[in-house]
């Protein structure tokens, strides 16, 4: 008897379908759609047990570039749908796609409901602060001042942050990543894959046409040094020139400051070390802006509790013990029952 031949190991481009990629020339989505179909190798993804769903907007063209299974569905209603998916067939490996507009806006209320439940998905939110598909409108992320087709005299809304959003609605897995940070993106998208639970990534992702350049201050090359931190668990949050920056708890109060170890009687010990079990922690680092202090990057929260589908099983299994001889056709005539007649 022959033993069985060995699985073979796809590569990033097995997981691309033979449709043309179509985006803006210099959009942000070709650089992420590249770093998933890495971590999709990366991870050995089966392409008949992998599922991409998505909502409306220019990320929601994803599952037609991706060499799997997908549904593209209504606007902001994704998360409802990949929900039924997962119930259905607990054992297939979903994820979705959205932009700051399909998820925030129309589709805050079920992003909402998908984080709190914990089901077990990777919830990828593409933000370019912006609706670009619908030729550059003002967003639920655009910060205050933006001038849009609805905006023209410049938006008055407080942006929403949709990692401070993820963590308030009780997310179990919050991270961040950049488009153009190829190393460490298909790192972050492989940890929120292993988690087991609702995984929230937000990729900042530039919108050449209508929101050019928006996160310069921290994703520019000249910038990523001084203004992006990135985390790893168990490590000091340091950053700068020589990783001689860090941030500590100010003395006398809660608050976040940045120190330069060295300088003022700061010393390494004096940096905070990243816990990503630490809820407050990581809402007190989502909240971190550039020029007073660095943006976040990476894994700000990881702490697994049960999943949505496992309890929903597990109930099902407890009513049947209960009444293993039920009977449909018996439920449905008892108790007080009447005949119809001519």
């Amino acid at each position: 008897m022959n033993a069985p031949a060995p699985a073979v190991k796809l590569q990033p481009k097995d997981y691309a379908t033979d449709q043309e990629v179509r985006w803006c020339p210099g959009c942000g989505d070709y650089a992420i759609l590249k770093g998933v179909q890495k971590a999709l190798a990366d991870i050995g993804a089966d392409p008949a047990k992998t599922v991409f769903v998505s909502g409306i907007g220019c990320a929601a063209r994803f599952p037609y570039y991706v060499a799997t299974y997908g549904f593209h569905t209504i606007h902001g209603r994704a998360p409802a749908i990949a929900t039924g998916i997962k119930l259905a067939n607990p054992e297939l490996d979903v994820w979705i796609v959205s932009g700051d507009g399909d998820a925030l806006s129309i589709g805050g209320n079920h992003l909402l409901h998908l984080l709190r439940r914990n089901v077990d998905v990777q919830f990828l939110l593409f933000n370019n602060e912006i609706y670009g598909l619908t030729k550059g409108q003002y967003s639920p992320t655009s910060k205050v001042g933006t001038r849009s087709p609805s905006t023209p005299l410049g938006s008055v809304d407080m942006p929403v942050s949709a990692t401070q959003f993820a963590l308030g609605a009780g997310a179990r897995f919050v991270a961040r990543g950049i488009d153009t940070q190829q190393k460490q993106l298909p790192t972050v998208l492989a940890r929120a894959h292993a988690h087991r639970g609702a995984s929230f990534v937000e990729i900042f992702q530039n919108c050449i046409v209508y929101n050019d350049g928006t996160f310069d201050n921290f994703t520019a090359k000249e910038n990523t040094e001084a203004n992006q931190l990135p985390l790893e668990h168990g490590k000091p949050m340091l950053f700068g020139p020589g990783k001689k920056k860090g941030l500590r708890i100010k003395p006398g109060n809660l608050e976040l400051e940045v120190v330069t170890v060295g300088e003022n009687g700061a010393t390494e010990a004096d940096v905070l070390v990243h816990d990503e079990k630490n809820r407050v922690q990581a809402m007190m680092l989502a909240t971190l802006q550039p020029p007073a202090f660095p943006v976040a990057i990476g894994v700000l929260y990881c702490n697994p509790a049960a999943t949505y589908e496992q309890a929903t099983a597990d109930q099902a299994k407890l009513v049947l013990a209960r009444q293993p001889d039920g009977d449909m056709n018996k439920l449905l005539r008892k108790g007080h029952t009447w005949t119809v007649s001519a």
